[in-house]
């Protein structure tokens, strides 16, 4: 089985996956960190020197590698990664997809402990500009994630509502 985490960045999808992937005795992969160590280059360089077209294209095909040669993994996705090209419905047909639906004002918060150069998407904001950058993707967002097999909301999310999840479809 292949488990997909998707949902915003900040909502946890890196930090669950591994603890899931721990305790579901899997292979974890962050997409983003996948996607660097395949192309020699941080995920800012891709977008600044490349273009977030190139991004996304570099993104689906990550995913069709890791599907091709991965069983038994967690995927931690990127924030973007179910919302382009048919990336939703391929994850859906070659795993379990859960949206970690987070609240925007524990996200902010989260990400206000992080660092925001790191996201290409939210480099150079304020506060402010975050909050409304956030409110507005998850509008653009929420459709696709909403596609997921399986939703969990909440702020404190456990690998272990996710492992249950799974094993109660």
């Amino acid at each position: 089985m292949r488990v997909f985490l998707i949902g915003m960045m900040g909502s946890g999808k890196t930090t669950l996956g591994r603890q899931l992937a721990k305790l579901l005795q899997y292979t974890f992969v962050d997409l983003d960190e996948y996607i660097e160590q395949q192309e020699n280059k941080t995920i800012p360089q891709i977008f600044q020197e490349e273009g977030q077209q190139r991004f996304r294209q570099l993104e689906r095909q990550a995913l069709e590698r890791l599907v091709a040669a991965q069983d038994r993994v967690v995927v931690a996705t990127g924030g973007g990664a179910p919302c382009f090209f048919d990336n939703i419905s391929f994850l859906n047909r070659h795993g379990e997809n859960i949206f970690l639906d987070v609240p925007l004002d524990e996200i902010a918060k989260r990400l206000q402990l992080a660092d925001l150069e790191q996201r290409p998407l939210l480099a150079g904001k304020s506060m402010v500009e975050v909050k409304l950058f956030l409110a507005k993707t998850l509008e653009e967002r929420k459709r696709f994630y909403e596609q997921a097999n399986y939703v969990i909301s909440g702020t404190h999310i456990t690998p272990v509502q996710l492992q249950y999840l799974l094993n109660h479809k």
